[in-house]
């Protein structure tokens, strides 16, 4: 009983101490206002703070630069017609199922590569990393990659300058955003681009990614604890069927670009939705792509 109560008492502390850090985030980072004052959620400090090991100062450096960042590049405003050509293909989208965690699942196919532009491939993935986040469920704010090597080859892979960007913008523009990202059984040439795009890792980021191969009992364990075997596609070593359905994704997109708008303010129009970004409202799941 004594080490119970030691042990919810240690629980309180360390929660009072984060909730100070966080008070002391946001005074030193001043005055907010606009899209930075809706984006600085209690939860998106916490993620900031967590990505630097509770330092202040070094959360508040990484946070101010991604508010630079979103003021210019500005992926809220990021619009799926604007971007739906890169999808064509499926190389890149969202899952219509959530893992056991209530984790929104982004699915990769880079075998599905379907345009030269690095430029416009990253600008596609944040809007879908966007989007993911506007799909948590309540009270998650990470999602799930899986990584999908049918048709790779040598000639379909993403240049290492480009994957070198996009871990970028993930570490330092998404920090804690992502759970784990899932390279399931990839052919052994990828191992070659692999020792190149390991090193752009944080050690954080790197222990993120576990390689799963079916004909390894313990890592298809991994896929058992994350994932509910019925929706997993087959793909993955599951019983449910990865099929693209660029329109049906398409209609989905747009009805969620709605929501984006309503919930950065575009639009006078209330929308409840659950966004990861406060997680403060609940929306009904979108409806599955087909």
């Amino acid at each position: 009983m004594f080490f119970r109560r030691q042990s919810h008492n240690h629980e309180e502390d360390d929660s009072s101490q984060r909730d100070a850090k966080v008070s002391e985030l946001r005074a030193a980072l001043g005055p907010l206002s606009g899209r930075s004052l809706r984006y600085c959620t209690d939860a998106c400090l916490k993620r900031y703070l967590e990505a630097r090991n509770w330092n202040v100062d070094k959360a508040k450096k990484m946070l101010e630069e991604t508010l630079k960042w979103r003021a210019t590049y500005k992926p809220e405003e990021i619009r799926w017609h604007e971007v739906a050509h890169e999808g064509e293909t499926g190389k890149a989208s969202r899952a219509n199922f959530h893992d056991q965690f209530g984790r929104t699942v982004l699915i990769m196919r880079p075998g599905m590569q379907n345009t030269k532009s690095a430029e416009n491939n990253i600008r596609h993935l944040v809007y879908l990393i966007e989007n993911a986040i506007l799909n948590l469920q309540e009270g998650q704010e990470q999602m799930s990659w899986l990584v999908d090597f049918t048709g790779w080859s040598i000639n379909t892979h993403v240049p290492v300058k480009t994957a070198r960007e996009v871990v970028y913008i993930l570490q330092n523009h998404y920090p804690e955003r992502l759970a784990i990202c899932i390279p399931y059984n990839p052919p052994r040439i990828f191992e070659a681009f692999w020792k190149v795009v390991k090193y752009f890792l944080d050690p954080k980021t790197f222990q993120k990614v576990k390689f799963v191969y079916p004909k390894n009992k313990e890592s298809v364990e991994v896929m058992k604890s994350l994932f509910d075997d019925e929706n997993l596609p087959s793909e993955f070593g599951g019983k449910g069927t990865l099929k693209y359905d660029h329109e049906e994704f398409s209609r989905m997109m747009e009805e969620d670009d709605l929501k984006t708008a309503s919930y950065w303010g575009f639009d006078s129009k209330p929308c409840n939705v659950s966004n990861g970004y406060s997680g403060a409202e609940t929306a009904p799941l979108a409806p599955p792509a087909s």
